[in-house]
């Protein structure tokens, strides 16, 4: 397996990943060595809830969207993977099944890593094993951020800092504005924010009339980043 299916712009973002770049060199062309690129389209079913765990995967492009179902049969967005981050591997460690359902948002490129070349991998560089280690600190650092916020922060500061991150993410300057890449309806954002529809179509237009974001048909384009920042840390 190899990577040349690249392109070069989806090999600068594995490449750049803040996770992946500060692993060295050797690891890094290891993994590379052991992946294969995988091209889905958009909506197409990458791993569900309960399945065995079989694969570890980075985004080279596009997105993956992380969901459950509520007991209602609604599906619910808890985040997207953006490019340059692998996902998959706790479940690799553990052996349980998929916590989860991960689909393509847009078409989406994969780099995948079989479950055998995945624990070769971890039996050939010890390093691998903290770098993961530190991985998974890092999630739950965010998990605890979330939690805080949900509990500590009002709709409107967690809509313009999920609005900041987004940005940083898929963001595509234009002049001095920044259109939000990642296609989302106002449902998916009320979905990864924990609220209403209405209450965040409320919030946007509000940030709309301060001159803070454009509200576009499935698609956001930041105005100021310097107002979403005083908005976020009220």
């Amino acid at each position: 397996m190899n990577t040349s299916g690249l392109t070069l712009t989806e090999r600068h973002r594995i490449d750049s990943g803040s996770w992946f770049c500060k692993l060295s060199g050797d690891l890094r062309g290891a993994i590379l060595e052991r992946s294969a690129v995988r091209r889905v389209d958009d909506g197409a079913l990458l791993t569900s809830r309960g399945a065995p765990a079989d694969e570890w995967c980075g985004v080279a492009r596009g997105a993956v969207r992380v969901s459950s179902v509520s007991l209602s049969g609604k599906q619910i967005t808890l985040t997207y993977v953006e490019p340059g981050i692998w996902f998959g591997d706790t479940a690799l460690f553990d052996g349980l099944p998929r916590t989860h359902d991960a689909n393509a948002h847009g078409q989406t490129t994969l780099l995948v890593v079989r479950k055998p070349d995945f624990h070769d991998l971890l039996a050939r560089h010890v390093e691998l094993y903290e770098a993961l280690l530190r991985l998974q600190c890092r999630r739950v650092r965010l998990l605890y951020d979330v939690v805080e916020d949900l509990n500590t922060r009002p709709l409107a500061a967690r809509l313009a800092k999920q609005l900041l991150l987004l940005a940083r993410s898929y963001g595509i300057a234009q002049g001095e504005e920044i259109r939000i890449g990642l296609q989302l309806v106002q449902e998916d954002l009320a979905q990864l924010l924990g609220a209403s529809r209405q209450r965040v179509n409320q919030e946007l237009k509000g940030f709309e009339r301060d001159g803070a974001v454009r509200v576009e048909p499935a698609r956001l384009v930041v105005l100021s980043r310097e107002k979403l920042l005083e908005i976020a840390a009220r």
